[in-house]
């Protein structure tokens, strides 16, 4: 599966640096190439002669070399790579990515990538709790990296606690994966809802909910990453998609988000319903703005149109649909119901009664129903995060 994948692994200054050569030997027996970039600092810590024979490549720290004066182009490092590592990740250089500072030919290298980005931080446990810490983290991972989480342990100061870098197996086990979903996704056609639906009462005031469409965006993003084709039908939302193969289908109603999913439907391969969409809309739409001295008794409310139950109906056996459900009680009973009525081949289940998870927040926690009957709790992530593990899911099920 890796070979001739093109691996880049950043090295930084960290005691865990001494793991980074088991890696290296496992990614070469499974037949990738392998480019080590080390700052300075790393070399305290393994030296570039060891890295080299392993990788069977030169290790890059400088821009030139001072032997010969041969320039080390960091743009053709960054577009030759498949995916990019950060093993072990400092506080320090974790900083300097999410500002954008690129004072090394590591730094420049990353700024300079267009593959997936994973990074394995390493570093003391009150270093790893530090705001800054976790703030660069944010940043990183709103920009698309993908963290291999550190994990409780003993750290090299005596201490115990979060900090240790993931051990190599684990690292590896996260790159086979991507690059089997890569195999799975590359060139299905998606289609994804996202936000919420906004039904209006007159020229100013509607009726609506408070999703901001993130979960949505970022399932959006993952699967793009991946190779597939992905039509995001997107409600109101200030959110930005940062991807310019992501092609966007504006929408403001229920009504209008119908339409859009029903002209894209039949050519997707998979379609998630992650968008909240309004159940009742008004009966009658004011065409001018209601004035408060007026005002009225009541607001006549119909249905709107079951997105997810059209497209059930019309979902073909090689089509898999992916349907999410917001509850408040009786969650699992709710989900399941959803489920089989619905004709899905898999709900992703939200309660708001989970601190951090639902609309608004940056963080999720929800439990993957699938209609093999298998269920799977997260705990709370980042909503990238749960996107890969919906992904995961749905590699599961394209494989079952």
């Amino acid at each position: 599966m890796l070979r001739g994948k093109k691996i880049i692994i950043g090295i930084t200054g960290s005691i865990a640096a001494y793991k980074v050569p088991y890696l290296i030997r496992m990614l070469k027996r499974e037949g990738a190439e392998v480019q080590v970039l080390v700052t300075s600092m790393a070399k305290d810590f393994v030296t570039p002669l060891t890295l080299s024979a392993l990788s069977e490549k030169p290790v890059y720290s400088e821009y030139f070399d001072k032997g010969d004066g041969t320039w080390t182009s960091h743009v053709s490092l960054g577009l030759w790579a498949d995916l990019f590592l950060f093993a072990p990740a400092s506080a320090n250089t974790m900083g300097k990515m999410s500002s954008g500072i690129a004072d090394n030919l590591l730094l420049t290298t990353y700024l300079s990538a267009r593959c997936p980005v994973f990074i394995a931080p390493a570093m003391d446990l009150d270093m790893y709790k530090h705001p800054s810490t976790k703030k660069s983290i944010d940043i990183l991972k709103s920009q698309g990296c993908r963290f291999i989480d550190p994990v409780e342990g003993e750290l090299a100061s005596g201490l115990k606690g979060c900090g240790r870098m993931e051990e190599p197996e684990v690292i590896f086990e996260h790159i086979k994966n991507h690059f089997l979903t890569s195999v799975t996704f590359k060139g299905k056609r998606v289609l994804v809802t996202a936000g919420p639906t906004h039904e209006p009462v007159d020229p100013v005031r509607f009726i609506g909910n408070s999703s901001s469409g993130k979960m949505g965006i970022e399932i959006a993003k993952a699967l793009d990453n991946l190779g597939a084709e992905v039509d995001l039908v997107l409600g109101p939302v200030s959110q930005k998609v940062d991807s310019d193969s992501v092609n966007v289908i504006n929408v403001k109603t229920a009504d209008d988000m119908h339409q859009a999913c029903v002209s894209v439907f039949d050519e997707a391969d998979i379609t998630i319903m992650a968008a909240a969409v309004a159940d009742f809309t008004p009966e009658v739409v004011s065409d001018q703005k209601i004035k408060k001295q007026t005002g009225f008794e009541s607001i006549n409310l119909v249905p709107t149109v079951d997105i997810l139950s059209e497209l059930g109906k019309k979902k073909r056996e090689n089509q898999l649909l992916i349907g999410f459900a917001l509850e408040t009680e009786n969650e699992r009973d709710n989900a399941l119901t959803k489920l089989h009525n619905k004709n899905c081949d898999a709900i992703v289940l939200n309660s708001l009664n989970d601190m951090g998870a639902g609309f608004g927040y940056d963080t999720n926690k929800v439990t993957f129903i699938t209609r093999n009957g298998e269920e799977i709790i997260t705990g709370l992530k980042s909503k990238q995060e749960i996107a890969s593990d919906l992904i995961r899911v749905l590699d599961r099920l394209l494989k079952s």
